[in-house]
């Protein structure tokens, strides 16, 4: 097989989907991940506390496969509000820098009418391109 399922130790199994997929390249390609918990329970229920909690599910993954934050290439975030993510840019930012630190990978951001889960505010999936030594 030519890729390997990621999912960290202790999480609720996915449902339809894999977390992360491994490829034998090093390219690790994570699923959309929101604002709950390992448990699969929304703790925080405002924009700040779901999307750090998405990008420390992200990083989660990353450590899964054996990588860090710094091997993160690409996020591509979906926002169901975009005047709450522009009211919010300098929490955004103390939020995003608590998770990945100074690390900045290339980024998009789309602005959708809603998510599958309905309490979500915020999903990002990512890419991450982990070394093969």
């Amino acid at each position: 097989m030519s890729h390997k399922v990621i999912q960290p130790e202790g999480w609720a199994p996915a449902k339809g989907y894999a977390n992360g997929m491994l490829t034998a390249d090093g390219t690790l390609y994570i699923g959309g991940q929101i604002g709950w918990t390992a448990e699969q329970r929304f703790e925080r229920h405002d924009f700040i506390g779901q999307m750090k909690q998405a990008l420390e599910n992200i990083l989660a993954i990353v450590e899964a496969a054996g990588g860090t934050a710094s091997d993160i290439v690409r996020l591509t975030w979906f926002v169901t509000d975009k005047k709450v993510y522009l009211a919010h840019q300098r929490e955004v930012g103390e939020a995003y820098r608590q998770v990945f630190g100074r690390h900045f990978p290339a980024m998009s951001m789309l602005v959708v009418s809603e998510l599958i889960e309905d309490d979500a505010l915020v999903e990002i999936e990512a890419t991450a391109v982990l070394s093969k030594s």
